[in-house]
């Protein structure tokens, strides 16, 4: 994130979103990103979490935070880490969220998700199943563990449970050529959809060459095709240069809350992580605190936030604010939800 070239690009943004007008269609946060963990059992090198020490997260005190964050107005939770499924009781969690209506998603690099697969079943709306090639010895790679064979079989096993797990494929310059295969070889026989997201940059962590404009295009074009969502708005914010301070699209303290581990708040957002603060049993009102406010008035706006483009945060962003990235990323998400069946949920929530 950041860069030293805002005046270059100032100009040119100001004429551009002198037309688009924006207006806030949801007040409250959507999204909880609840860290039971930072520990991690793969060492992903475009990833920076797993060298973190970290306790797991409290069953009671979880509880205790759903009860606020229902009251908050958030409609899914994300039990993420670090590996989720290294908590000890996280079919214990998610359950205690689906008691309480949310919408429950969690992302897994399967090297657990055999052993949990029955106590899972059913508890989780949105399972990703990390898979970034089609190829065994370039996946094991990447996240610096083999874990390939795990995915496979975990397919095999949430089909067996009427289970219908994402491929979740982090999409960088060098494995562009493998969509292809992951599609046609893995999600089409499966009946899985398959997830392209773009790889972001953050902090010191090094995720290699951004993805180039041809790559951006070719990414369009599968997001086209029938079983894979691509949010569109993430290509268009890349075009874009990202989140610019003087006009931001960027709503992260606003639309999601961040637990850590330790349960605290994190704000703006995990990945810049300028303030945490201790939750103490009552999240609802030290979220409407006026510490905790004037914090998140500066969402976007930070020196930091200049050209992020984390997709973590700019999904719920671009849901609770009508602009060009709403209308952008509003196919894709009917898409996705159609296929999915979540809209009944959320419905219900």
């Amino acid at each position: 994130m950041g860069g030293s070239d805002t005046a270059i690009f100032l100009q040119p943004q100001k004429r551009k979103y002198d037309y688009l007008q924006t207006m806030r269609l949801i007040p409250h946060p959507v999204l909880c990103n609840y860290y039971v963990t930072y520990r991690c059992n793969a060492k992903c090198g475009f990833c920076d979490i797993w060298e973190k020490p970290s306790p797991y997260a409290d069953p009671g005190t979880v509880a205790i935070n759903l009860r606020h964050l229902k009251k908050l107005g958030v409609k899914v939770i994300d039990f993420t880490g670090g590996e989720p499924l290294l908590h000890r009781q996280i079919d214990t969690l998610l359950g205690l969220a689906k008691e309480k209506g949310f919408l429950t998603t969690l992302t897994t690099n399967c090297l657990l998700y055999p052993k949990w697969a029955e106590k899972l079943k059913g508890k989780i709306d949105m399972l990703h199943f990390s898979l970034d090639s089609a190829y065994k010895s370039e996946h094991d790679r990447s996240r610096g563990v083999a874990c390939f064979d795990f995915v496979m079989e975990s397919i095999d096993i949430a089909g067996s449970l009427g289970e219908r797990p994402d491929i979740l494929f982090t999409v960088f310059e060098h494995n562009m050529d493998q969509i292809e295969a992951v599609y046609e070889n893995i999600c089409l026989p499966n009946d899985l959809v398959l997830i392209l997201n773009p790889v972001f940059d953050y902090n010191s962590v090094n995720t290699g060459p951004s993805l180039s404009k041809e790559s951006l295009d070719k990414l369009t074009h599968w997001g086209k095709k029938t079983g894979i969502y691509l949010n569109e708005a993430f290509i268009q914010l890349r075009k874009d240069g990202g989140n610019h301070v003087t006009h931001p699209v960027c709503k992260a303290g606003s639309s999601t809350i961040v637990i850590s581990p330790e349960n605290k708040l994190v704000l703006p957002c995990y990945h810049l992580g300028l303030r945490e603060f201790n939750i103490d049993n009552d999240l609802e009102n030290l979220y409407h605190s006026e510490e905790v406010r004037k914090l998140i008035a500066l969402e976007g706006r930070l020196p930091e936030c200049e050209g992020c483009t984390i997709n973590c945060y700019m999904q719920p962003s671009f849901a609770v604010e009508m602009n060009r990235y709403w209308w952008k990323a509003l196919p894709s998400t009917i898409k996705y939800n159609r296929i999915k069946g979540t809209w009944k949920n959320m419905l219900k929530t």
